[in-house]
């Protein structure tokens, strides 16, 4: 019986704990999709306490918390810190085959130094052991990140940000803290706020958004900017992937049906977003970015819970829609006009593995090495067979050697031991492979193949100079 968590966690042949060991855990970490704030990391913030920093937004432990039958005052309410903490205590020893107990388990080591395993026995311990060190310098906002060393975050931001602190961050923090450029709601022309959101951005720009025209104008202005402060990485958050072809007049037509608030179709719909993705796409390609598409999530389900939470909250889960024919149309029109920029696709449904791994390839040219992507198990599938399944389709159908690897998608600064977590998978899997005969016992060339998938892949995909 191995030990729980030791140092060969999920490390099952002596390959597996070698590649480990001598390859991936030495590696850099390279984020290039999360959901931190630029602003607490360029104040080098210091959180007062273990419950802020680690259930303070954390929709993933909200859900068990829900489920384990903890009353929503503890998870988003106002009950007092150290309460919400002893509740999340009481969950944590219930959380048998949940990732949720090895990333808490891993970010108390990692961080803490503590192995003690969190329950209500140790809640107390385990608090005041967390929070002693929180109140350290060591245990700022960057030393957490410098703890982990990470070299490269690319955030979520908005076209209409203002960027600042990415800004003041560019010459003040030995990290790359980049934007990403997500402009869903510039997309997303059926929802009630599409009308305000195009004023807004209207406003930032300095001039009135009147027609599609002027919204792509805008956003590719905003896309400039972002390239000026250093990003080289668009995301769009697809639930649907929908695309038709559109012309210039139809989607002025559907634009300004958004903008009155009017009925719009399914039809109108994928028209107008097909568009606009084409047009960025476009844009992205001339300025040597990547875009990323996350496609297959179904959001805020319980419209009681939305009316009095928000969005973001936990109550999100995997979409089933048929896209492959939208998704092969929408890249084939770019790629026909030789204006196919890199692109990592990501699904949130495991059926869908097998169609992206494929489709990847559909549209590979010879002009980069794994210039489009299969992106790791996200969100629901950031799990171990998630990330397994991931891999396996990604090496079966083409070449996990050129994969970018992992992200965190967090908005939590004790989140990196994912990365870890990952590593570990990913040695396991390749000594699979050597130790059931089915590759060479050439351990330096499957470790230089580690090394990329941890770091080095990601440092020449996206460009960014470090």
């Amino acid at each position: 019986m191995s030990k729980f968590m030791n140092e060969d966690f999920l490390l099952q042949t002596k390959t597996a704990q070698k590649l480990y060991h001598d390859y991936a855990e030495k590696m850099p970490i390279y984020d290039f999709h999360n959901h931190l704030s630029a602003k607490e990391i360029y104040e080098d913030i210091k959180f007062d306490n273990i419950t802020q920093v680690w259930l303070g937004g954390d929709h993933y432990k909200w859900r068990a918390m829900r489920t384990f039958g903890i009353d929503e005052g503890y998870i988003t309410g106002e009950q007092p810190e150290y309460e919400k903490f002893k509740k999340w205590a009481e969950v944590v020893p219930y959380l048998i085959g949940n990732p949720l107990f090895h990333w808490t388990h891993l970010e108390l080591q990692r961080y803490f130094g503590i192995k003690e395993i969190l329950s209500p026995k140790t809640c107390e311990s385990i608090w005041e052991q967390c929070n002693a060190k929180l109140s350290t310098p060591e245990f700022s906002v960057r030393n957490l990140l410098r703890k982990m060393n990470v070299k490269v975050l690319c955030t979520t931001d908005d076209p209409k940000d203002s960027l600042e602190y990415h800004k003041k961050l560019k010459d003040d923090f030995e990290v790359k803290v980049l934007p990403s450029f997500r402009p869903d709601n510039a997309i997303r022309v059926y929802k009630p706020a599409f009308a305000s959101y195009v004023k807004d951005l209207g406003q930032v720009v300095g001039y009135e958004l009147t027609s599609v025209s002027h919204l792509v104008k805008a956003l590719i202005e905003r896309l400039h900017y972002f390239d000026e402060i250093g990003s080289k990485v668009s995301d769009h958050g697809i639930d649907v992937f929908r695309f038709s072809p559109c012309t210039d007049e139809e989607a002025d037509i559907i634009f300004k049906k958004g903008l009155n608030q009017e009925t719009i179709t399914e039809d109108e719909i994928s028209k107008y977003e097909g568009y606009i993705l084409t047009q960025l796409g476009k844009a992205y390609h001339d300025l040597g970015w990547v875009m990323q598409i996350h496609i297959g999530a179904i959001r805020n389900n319980s419209t009681r819970m939305f009316e009095k939470l928000g969005p973001d909250v936990g109550f999100d889960s995997i979409n089933d829609s048929n896209f492959a024919k939208d998704l092969s149309a929408f890249l084939n029109a770019l790629d026909y006009q030789g204006k196919l920029p890199k692109t990592v696709l990501y699904n949130l449904n495991p059926r869908d593995n097998e169609l992206l791994a494929t489709m990847i390839g559909n549209f590979q040219d010879g002009s980069q090495a794994g210039k489009m992507q299969f992106g790791s198990g996200w969100w629901f599938l950031d799990q171990k067979s998630g990330m397994e399944n991931q891999m396996e389709a990604l090496s079966q159908l083409g070449l996990i050697s050129k994969f970018i690897g992992m992200l965190t998608d967090s908005r939590s600064f004790l989140s990196f031991p994912r990365h870890e977590y990952f590593r570990r998978i990913l040695c396991n899997k390749l000594a699979g492979l050597i130790e059931n005969g089915e590759y060479p016992d050439d351990l330096e060339l499957v470790g230089k193949i580690v090394e990329d998938i941890c770091f080095n892949n990601a440092e020449r995909y996206f460009n960014i100079k470090l």
